[in-house]
């Protein structure tokens, strides 16, 4: 069962209307297995969507799931984000839609995969096999155009009604209402040309939303005025509207002339076809329209604005946006007009730009001869971020640097595709600095293919690209792939031994140590581990390399039987951390002094140790290492006769090795005590009970199952 009840997006504004069409999607959901919903950029698909899965989720025992694919500019990254999307972080060698499609194959749920049609082929063809290998799984598209899959039920979404229906008025209403609280169409005539706008827009919701943002400059009727004089006017269904008038070349700073073809994107999509032809053109001289209404240096951020494929804040808008007429204040000020003018969408300090609206700015950016210059500041300023996390990894910030470099994982691979095309140096340190996140957070196969990527593309030495072969070491470590593990190892150590380098040292001890350990060879990880330490001993004690060599110690001492001392090491060590606020390394020390503990006979105290382990690796959302503690803390309440209980927190650690793709692992001198213990509980309730509390900890979704486990009251 899965080990979450789902995600969806929150609704961050009002629905309106669309009873006909949720009835009509409802039918579909209930009855089809895969539906499309299509229809013209701009035309609500994304909003209906929601709302239905939210209405049907409940039907789904596995929940209603959720993966946004407009930031995707090509189909390298569709089976991780779809992957993320459903729960699995796999750490196996397997490939990739094979571990999807095994993942989801006993699923009942409801999949959502938004605004597909730049990738209409790679998603036909990854719904294809995971429709026929997962009977009981339900999946929701939108696209600006069916898939072609087969079975693939279409449903049309047409614009708002505008005559004699009120919904496309009331959006305005609410839209205007939301730009100015104390907006209201009570003057005379203005609902009649709120209406004439509704009506001139065709219903088309995002283009009335642009219209009401505008409205704070305009009063109603000159807003109704102005627009029908622009959708009356010949000419202005060009692809960058703006270019001819008076916001064209002077506009825009550094000159615009006539428009140019910016080339194919997503507004072009339907250029050709015959479906929504006028009312494509409608939004785009909508949007254009918009555009003309921002100042220069508005319409400048919206273009730069546009490499950014994830939500941001303030600071990476001026990072990735400032230069020449855009100051660093000159950008608060544009986006906080953008934000006014909903172009740009604010959620607290986080802020993003609807997909149609991105494109329309990626053209604006090729028009201004800026694009390849837009890119560059965009790799540069997640380069810093990786520069920044990777300093920040053993300081009081590191969870929050664990959960950033999770939360911009598509900003960083957007950033790292540029720099192995343009800059391989940059490249390699981009890589190596972010591997080791990405390696934690469930991204293996990512950093094993960035990692390999900038080692070919780079030069040939240097520190970047031995961080780069560490990296590639540990990812495969993780994937039980201990043959490379013990090869990049063995390199690392040679190269830091050659160069002098202690920190290098220290990791690639930590590397083949953690190996040796994983193959049954703890005598040769300690005495490496001692010696390298000894050797070392000029490298600060809160170094992050220093610490988890210390940790092989740890390890190796306890696989070894000599409990006392590897309590003391863990104890020591377990207060380092804590001076420096690490988590990482702190959560697998809990994790070992919960298993001396057992070891020793101490249940209780392996229970609070396996407790304080889970609620690191839950602040880090590291599902591996849940599913390890889980492990731990069943055999600990085991241990003190609470049966039932031990079996219910196996259960949900089995949904846990199930979301990575393993069978149950840890360090070879775990596997007999586990044995021991569940065998223990079996005999305490018996072996019906035990299954009955094993699978409701199987079904139990994430945050229930952990939560129940970490309550410390035991139920004999």
């Amino acid at each position: 069962m899965m080990t979450n009840v789902g995600y969806l997006p929150e609704e961050t504004s009002s629905f309106v209307g669309r009873r006909a069409e949720l009835a009509r999607l409802h039918t579909a959901l209930t009855t089809r297995r895969m539906t499309t919903l299509i229809g013209p950029g701009g035309v609500g698909k994304t909003r209906l969507a929601l709302r239905s899965a939210r209405a049907v989720a409940g039907r789904y025992a596995d929940g209603a799931w959720w993966a946004d694919l407009s930031p995707l500019s090509d189909d390298r990254l569709l089976l991780p984000t779809v992957s993320d999307a459903v729960g699995l972080a796999d750490h196996t060698l397997r490939m990739p839609v094979e571990a999807l499609c095994e993942w989801l194959a006993d699923k009942h749920l409801l999949l959502v995969l938004d605004s597909a049609e730049h990738l209409r082929g790679p998603c036909s063809h990854l719904l294809a096999e995971i429709l026929t290998t997962s009977p009981a799984l339900t999946v929701l598209v939108t696209s600006r155009q069916p898939l072609g899959t087969r079975g693939e039920h279409v449903v049309e979404v047409p614009p708002l009604p505008v005559d004699g229906a009120p919904d496309a008025l009331q959006l305005f209403a609410d839209r205007l209402r939301a730009t100015d609280p104390r907006a209201r169409l009570d003057a005379p005539g203005d609902e009649a040309a709120a209406a004439e706008i509704c009506r001139r827009l065709e219903g088309i919701p995002l283009a009335i939303e642009l219209a009401a943002a505008g409205i704070g400059r305009h009063s109603v009727a000159q807003l109704a005025t102005r627009i029908g004089t622009r959708f009356d006017a010949p000419g202005l269904t060009v692809g960058v509207s703006g270019a001819h008038g008076s916001s064209g070349a002077a506009g825009l700073p550094g000159g615009v002339g006539a428009a140019a073809d910016p080339g194919t994107s997503r507004l072009d999509l339907l250029a050709d076809e015959t479906a929504w032809p006028r009312r494509h053109r409608t939004l785009r001289t909508a949007i254009g329209w918009s555009h003309e209404l921002c100042t220069p240096l508005e319409r400048l951020l919206w273009a730069r604005l546009t490499p950014l494929r994830t939500d941001f804040d303030a600071e990476v808008a001026r990072e990735v946006c400032a230069g020449g007429p855009l100051t660093p204040g000159e950008v608060d000020r544009a986006l906080q007009g953008l934000v006014a003018q909903s172009v740009v969408q604010r959620d607290g300090d986080r802020y993003r730009m609807l997909d149609t609206l991105r494109e329309y700015g990626r053209m604006w950016l090729a028009e201004l001869g800026e694009a390849r210059a837009a890119a560059d500041r965009h790799a540069h300023s997640f380069l810093g971020l990786a520069r920044r996390a990777h300093e920040g990894w053993t300081g009081p910030d590191q969870v929050s640097w664990y959960h950033t470099v999770s939360d911009t994982h598509l900003d960083l691979c957007a950033a790292l595709e540029h720099l192995l095309a343009h800059d391989a140096e940059g490249a390699q340190e981009m890589a190596g600095r972010v591997g080791f996140f990405w390696a934690c957070c469930g991204h293996l196969s990512e950093a094993r293919n960035y990692a390999q990527r900038a080692l070919d593309a780079g030069p040939v030495e240097g520190p970047h690209r031995t961080r780069l072969q560490w990296v590639l070491g540990v990812a495969a470590l993780l994937q039980s792939d201990f043959a490379t593990a013990e090869k990049y190892g063995a390199l690392c150590t040679a190269t830091a031994l050659y160069d002098g380098d202690d920190e290098g040292m220290l990791a690639a001890t930590y590397l083949s140590g953690i190996t040796q350990l994983m193959t049954g060879e703890p005598d040769a990880a300690l005495e490496a581990a001692g010696r390298v330490l000894r050797m070392t001993e000029g490298v600060p004690v809160d170094s992050g390399h220093r610490l988890r060599c210390r940790l092989v110690t740890v390890f190796a001492l306890t696989a070894l039987g000599r409990l006392a001392e590897s309590e003391a090491a863990a104890t020591a060590l377990r207060r380092a951390c804590e001076r420096g606020g690490e988590f990482w390394t702190r959560s697998y020390v809990d994790y070992q002094l919960a298993l001396i503990a057992l070891l020793q006979g101490r249940p209780e105290a392996s229970a609070t140790y396996a407790r304080a382990m889970l609620a690191g690796k839950h602040r880090l959302r590291d599902s591996f290492g849940i599913a390890l503690g889980l492990d731990l803390l069943a055999a600990a309440i085991a241990a003190q006769g609470a049966g039932a209980q031990a079996a219910r927190v196996y259960g949900t650690g089995h949904a846990y090795w199930r979301m990575v793709g393993h069978p149950q692992r840890g360090t070879p001198e775990l596997g007999p005590v586990r044995e021991r213990c569940e065998l223990q509980a079996r005999a305490a309730v018996g072996d019906e009970a035990y299954q009955r509390a094993f699978e409701r900890g199987q079904s139990d979704n994430a945050e229930v199952g952990l939560a129940a486990a970490l309550r410390t009251e035991l139920q004999i």
